[in-house]
């Protein structure tokens, strides 16, 4: 599977991801076919190799006849519409547009219809939003991971007036993808209305550079020369498209001052929230004190909620989360028939062969209950049976 990654150290504009794109490889002659498809002729497309600090990027910006760029939505929905762009491309930006109409009402107590978008309704914002949403097609990555986004600081000078950085459009885009920022300085605005936009309509997901082979790598500059370098990093690789593996969450916690059934309560309370597996450990904690790690796995989804339920539920002051990998067998389940009544049964796979039973506690227990049993022997049974009624894959 392809996988790309933008890097937002330094902030995000605009031109600086349709320049991060070229530099990745995108020819600048196909970005400008697309352009070529809006009903729009007052600009020149100017693509350019420039150093910001220590680092070579690809500067991808518009010069711009006069105009009048007051626009609302329907006046920018017209222009995208009436081009020949491919639908993908028309759509995906026509979204972006109604999106930032959103954060741009909602900032400034308007509807979207009402809405003027200033500095985003200018031709060379919606040469901008057009060549990502093209750009986005020509990548045709199954994941795109984006950074925490560098939001710089301060105050900056708009149209409606003096306003603090991050922007209240920038702020209510960001808030909508519930995407993860930082600040770095409080003397200059590094993450614009359109690098919010683009990156979290790009965003399949958040975080750190994700496992892949790299295959190609750019540089999009913007038009200042700052520190850190004003420059947004792109990524691209391949990864293994692996259906027995997937990315979760553990959620976890030291507890030195709970008895152990408050421990196991709360397990049965993780496991009823959603996690995937809860369990406990005996560890040692500072000055040779005894204590239990409790700890859960559990969806990225869930995270916030299994935290929430460790601090009802126990005495902690704090929990640690972090993402990890999971590889799995591949599995298969089936309900065998045993002389004592039936039993559910997981079955799992390695390379393509049958690996393993496992019947199912509970179904197991109430057998053995019900009839005076041992365990073990309708445990055994259960599994002979699940065996000997499969075969390999």
């Amino acid at each position: 599977m392809k996988i790309a990654f933008f890097d937002a150290f330094a902030g995000a504009a605009g031109d600086m991801f349709l320049g991060a794109l070229v530099d990745a490889g995108w020819p600048a002659g196909e970005l400008g076919f697309e352009l070529a498809k809006l009903p729009l002729d007052n600009y020149k497309m100017k693509v350019e190799k420039v150093t910001r600090g220590p680092i070579a990027a690809t500067h991808v910006h518009f010069e711009i006849g006069e105009e009048h760029h007051h626009r609302n939505l329907a006046a920018i929905t017209g222009i995208i519409e009436a081009s020949s762009l491919a639908p993908a491309v028309r759509d995906r930006a026509i979204a972006m547009f109604r999106d930032l109409a959103v954060a741009e009402a909602r900032a400034h107590g308007s509807t979207i219809d009402e809405v003027h978008f200033h500095e985003v309704g200018a031709v060379d914002s919606i040469l901008d939003i057009v060549g990502a949403a093209a750009g986005l097609e020509w990548l045709d990555a199954g994941q795109i991971v984006v950074a925490p986004m560098n939001t710089g600081g301060g105050t900056v000078r708009t149209q409606h007036g003096k306003i603090p950085v991050p922007g209240m459009a920038t702020l209510n885009v960001l808030e909508a993808a519930n995407a993860p920022v930082f600040s770095s300085t409080d003397r200059a605005e590094l993450l614009t209305p359109t690098g919010a936009l683009v990156l979290t309509h790009a965003a399949t997901g958040y975080g750190r550079l994700p496992a892949m082979q790299v295959s190609a790598s750019g540089y999009g500059a913007g038009s200042r020369d700052t520190d850190p370098p004003n420059v947004l990093r792109l990524v691209i690789g391949k990864t293994e498209s692996r259906p027995d593996a997937d990315v979760v969450t553990v959620i976890e916690t030291n507890l030195d001052d709970v008895s152990p059934e408050v421990v196991a309560y709360a397990l049965e309370r993780l496991l009823a929230a959603g996690a995937l597996d809860a369990y406990a450990t005996p560890i040692q904690m500072k000055k040779g004190r005894p204590a239990t790690m409790v700890s859960a796995i559990a969806r990225p989804d869930d995270a916030d909620h299994l935290a929430a339920v460790l601090f009802a539920e126990t005495s902690t002051l704090g929990v640690r989360i972090h993402e990890t990998h999971r590889r799995k067998l591949p599995r298969d389940s089936l309900i065998v028939t045993t002389e004592w009544g039936d039993v559910r049964v997981k079955l799992s796979f390695l390379d393509g062969r049958r690996h393993d039973a496992a019947p199912e506690y509970d179904d197991c227990a109430r057998l053995a209950r019900e009839h005076g049993i041992p365990l073990r022997s309708i445990m055994g049974s259960a599994r002979a049976r699940a065996l000997s009624q499969t075969s390999d894959r």
